[in-house]
């Protein structure tokens, strides 16, 4: 062969190869920008973007899968009509049209009977893109009047409880933290679950900082820290106000700093002095001597950052615990310091005109309210009963507390039941109507970040996979199959995007959607001393370490501890084992448990326990367990562990039911109580019992 034909034989035969870019959609506070390598109109491979300011061309492990997710044998491509018994997984192939057809019809044949109320729309952050995670689906259901969804699984405890101290979901700029002596990650694993985060973190230690890790779990981001204090379950309020104690009785705090900037100093000063070291000590596991140095080191740092998670947030004692730590940096003045202060959620920093987006205006009447952690009691316990169920952007068979409840509802014959998905979860498996769903990549939207202050856009890169379709389009074709003559059903992403924008605050800056669109993501500005700069939205305008709004919600008026309902400091001869199940680094939420890649890589369902409770229980390493309670059942591989804390069992991420021995999974033992703020999820505060699995 000649050199020129060897030149075209390869020519031909190498795919030219581009780049586009997106936004990762999923429930993750780094909101990475995607650079994306496709051959010939197929994704071959998803980076970082190296230019974004906060990505840096950094992704985590779970995104690199999502090619798998896309491209998958168990994407819903087609309009399916359960064809078997229900959770068969048994469907046939039907069109759009007789899909749509059936809802409606289905839908206003209930409603006739029973009225819209008995329709009951359940989802939460399958993808964070505004448009198609709360917009033409929130107008849909306020214009129809159906049950109404309080969407409080994840972190609604703790934003109440940050917002009684600052009245806003604002903190520090991530961006400066690098600038801090000392940071301190509580409940949090960054580097699984904020990556970004710890990236930053590692900047501010080459600069001398030192990193410091509060946890239950020794996790990842526990063995990366300089320091690590390992608490019981629910005792972080405690812990906080014991801080507090020391740092007020030894000087540690700035008084003039507090005289200028802060509301209810002295009756905080009167409750921490119920929290010596010694009590501290008893209630969190910690020695004395551990709760004074870190009292110390925390205070006499500066800049001092402390990021919290969404960990001790799952308990009942969620919003306390939150609003104790929050008034820490209070105390010491770090806000006054660049890279000092809080991060929680800086949400608040993107001034979207969200009534624009979703319309309550639409919503003429009162109807109920459902709790999304209560679906299981909905679903079989209300009355009047819910009879038709609409689920996209979650999937509540895996995720849901009482899952014996939820898979109980989801079985009932006169439940109808939708599920708008990508892939076959366990929940598509018990619908009666399984819609397929477009992958953010397919689709157009606006994204936030509720970590960083960075406004995105993202543009469908790939072609729609079989006849998949976006949230905002089946809205759209629900609303006018409906009757619904209202012109906001006729307006599109952009069309959205544009009223989500339009507010002073973003005009000011110089953002449309048009320069949006051209320039992929804009920095929004953000307070360099955040309570500083602009005051706190509490109606003092002060932080407030007391609170009248508190006082009115029937709580106590400063931060507390409050004893956890199932923790260890209460008594249970029958389930004296408190069970936890953080992250697991593979997947998110529930997101990705399903590819092959993971499944080849998971050892399967693990039970992590100390050695004296498995020796007490005759367990050994690789045993066949089952962890239970009241509530259910699930079984699980022992994994025996010195790391992990005597009377705390640990499991690893919520996989889905079918993982699971006899498709029982982990929230099966999880109650649906509601946290003391927000009525945030309390999966964490779980009283069990062990037991080996004889065969």
């Amino acid at each position: 062969m000649h050199c020129v034909d060897a030149v075209h034989f390869f020519k031909e035969r190498v795919d030219p190869v581009e780049f586009k870019y997106s936004v990762c959609p999923h429930d993750c506070p780094d909101t990475c920008a995607w650079k994306i390598e496709l051959s010939q109109g197929r994704i071959q491979r998803i980076m970082g973007d190296p230019l974004h300011p906060v990505t840096q061309g950094v992704i985590c492990e779970k995104a690199k899968y999502y090619v798998e997710r896309i491209y998958g044998s168990d994407r819903v491509l087609f309009p399916m009509r359960r064809s078997g018994p229900k959770g068969s997984g048994q469907f046939e192939r039907i069109s759009w049209e007789e899909a749509m057809n059936e809802i409606t019809q289905r839908w206003q044949t209930l409603i006739d009977k029973h009225g819209a109320e008995c329709i009951l729309p359940y989802s939460y952050a399958g993808t964070e893109g505004i448009i198609n995670k709360a917009s033409m689906d929130r107008r849909f259901f306020n214009r129809l009047a159906s049950t109404q969804l309080e969407r409080t699984i994840c972190s609604a405890a703790g934003s109440a409880g940050y917002q009684m101290a600052y009245g806003a979901s604002r903190g520090v700029n991530p961006l400066e933290t690098v600038k801090a002596r000392f940071l301190l990650f509580w409940g949090i694993n960054v580097l699984e679950t904020n990556l970004h985060q710890a990236m930053l973190a590692n900047r501010a230690r080459q600069n001398g900082a030192k990193i410091v890790v509060i946890d239950i779990h020794l996790n990842k981001t526990a063995k990366w820290a300089d320091e690590f204090y390992q608490i019981l379950p629910g005792s972080d309020g405690a812990l906080a106000l014991g801080l507090a104690h020391v740092i007020v009785r030894d000087g540690v705090h700035d008084l003039a700093w507090i005289e200028k900037y802060i509301q209810g100093f002295k009756e905080f000063n009167e409750e921490i002095k119920n929290y010596p070291p010694e009590r501290v000590a008893k209630i969190t596991g910690l020695t004395e001597v551990e709760v004074v140095k870190l009292a110390h080191e925390y205070g006499e740092a500066h800049p001092s950052f402390i990021r919290i998670g969404n960990g001790f947030q799952h308990h009942e004692n969620g919003g306390m615990s939150t609003w104790a730590i929050a008034c820490l940096p209070a105390l010491t003045g770090a806000w006054k310091d660049q890279g000092g202060g809080l991060l929680k959620f800086n949400s608040g920093y993107f001034p979207l005109n969200k009534d624009a987006v979703e319309r309550p205006d639409l919503l003429k009447s009162s109807p109920r309210v459902v709790n999304m952690n209560q679906l299981g009691r909905a679903l079989t316990n209300l009355k009047p009963s819910i009879y038709a169920l609409y689920v996209y952007n979650s999937n509540p068979a895996a995720v849901a507390p009482e899952q014996k409840l939820v898979l109980e509802g989801l079985a009932r014959e006169d439940l109808f039941t939708v599920v708008h998905e990508q892939v076959w979860t366990d929940t598509a498996r018990w619908a009666d109507l399984v819609l397929p769903a477009t992958t953010h990549v397919e689709h157009a939207d606006l994204y936030v970040s509720y970590w960083h202050g960075i406004l995105q856009w993202a543009d469908p890169i790939i072609p729609r996979q079989g006849e998949s379709k976006p949230n905002i389009e089946v809205f759209q074709e629900l609303a006018q199959r409906m009757g619904f003559q209202e012109a906001c059903f006729q307006e599109t992403t952009e069309d959205i995007a544009r009223s989500a924008l339009m507010t002073s605050a973003l005009q000011k800056q110089g953002i449309d959607l048009e320069r949006l669109k051209a320039e992929r993501y804009i920095p929004l500005e953000m307070e360099e001393l955040p309570f500083i700069d602009h005051k706190p939205g509490t109606p003092s305008g002060k932080i407030e370490l007391y609170s009248e709004r508190a006082q009115v919600l029937g709580l106590s008026p400063v931060p507390t501890y409050i004893p956890l309902v199932e923790g260890l400091e209460t008594e249970d001869l029958e389930h004296p084992l408190m069970l936890i199940s953080p992250p697991h680094h593979l997947i998110l939420n529930s997101t990705f448990a399903q590819i092959e890649s993971v499944q080849s890589r998971w050892r399967g369902p693990e039970l992590e326990i100390h050695p004296e409770d498995a020796l007490v229980r005759g367990i050994h390493e690789g045993d066949e367990v089952e962890v239970y309670n009241d509530r259910g059942s699930c079984q699980l591989k022992a994994v025996v562990r010195k790391s992990v804390l005597r009377g705390v069992v640990v499991t690893l991420g919520v996989w889905w039911p079918r993982d699971y021995e006899k498709g029982i999974g982990i929230n099966a033992l999880t109650p649906s109580r509601l946290a003391d703020m927000g009525n945030g999820a309390t999966f964490f505060s779980n009283r069990v019992e062990v037991r080996k699995v004889y065969e």
